[in-house]
């Protein structure tokens, strides 16, 4: 995926399991800024298992295995009908929609400011919106593991910006991909999502 803030990458030793988070982070910023084609599909299907089991790893084992015989057309018609539509998609890709946004009080406006804050811009030509869950994600994948002309950020402000902006709404979108009756593939990246989410809220709680 072409990352939606600049691409400016900073030389900074990640530890292994900040390096394991911003690569969870950029895989589901990438599957939800565009269906995976045939090259990530069998990037996936030869992933190995996660260790240590519980959620994540029976979610991964579920996505790797989907990965292996899914189509690249197939999955491509189902991110259109899911998030694309025609009129309407089945399912918002917007964290404005699951938190009240209004035109008035819109989650946009405090995201451009908290990225201009961390010195995070966007990539010259990206017209997604800035509350598209792909954005919100790829920007976390920034802030774990650096890059975007900056340093990794500090677990403080990793927390903030994930319980401002990605936490409220990412619950009740996972939950509405995962519930959508057109949802095959995309039920499986839900489900690592929300596994992933529930590790992510539990370990910046005891931070």
């Amino acid at each position: 995926m072409e990352s939606v803030l600049s691409r400016a990458e900073v030389e900074r030793p990640v530890a292994p399991e900040d390096a394991g988070r911003a690569d969870f982070y950029a895989l589901l910023a990438a599957l939800f800024h565009h269906a995976p084609d045939g090259k990530l599909l069998r990037t996936l299907a030869l992933a190995a298992p996660l260790e240590g089991g519980g959620a994540l790893a029976g979610a991964w084992k579920g996505l790797v295995a989907a990965s292996a015989v899914m189509e690249e057309e197939a999955v491509a018609e189902e991110y259109e009908t899911l998030f694309v539509g025609v009129g309407k998609a089945k399912v918002s890709i917007y964290s404005g929609w699951y938190t009240g946004a209004t035109a008035v009080d819109h989650p946009r406006v405090r995201i451009i400011e908290d990225l201009a804050a961390l010195g995070l811009a966007r990539s010259f030509g990206v017209s997604e919106p800035e509350d598209h869950f792909a954005g919100l994600l790829d920007a976390m994948r920034v802030l774990v593991a650096g890059g975007a002309g900056r340093a990794p950020a500090s677990l403080g402000e990793q927390k903030r910006f994930y319980e401002a902006h990605v936490k409220p709404g990412m619950g009740k979108f996972l939950a509405a991909v995962r519930e959508a009756p057109e949802s095959n593939y995309y039920r499986k990246v839900a489900a690592v999502g929300e596994a992933f989410a529930g590790i992510e809220n539990e370990s910046f709680n005891l931070g």
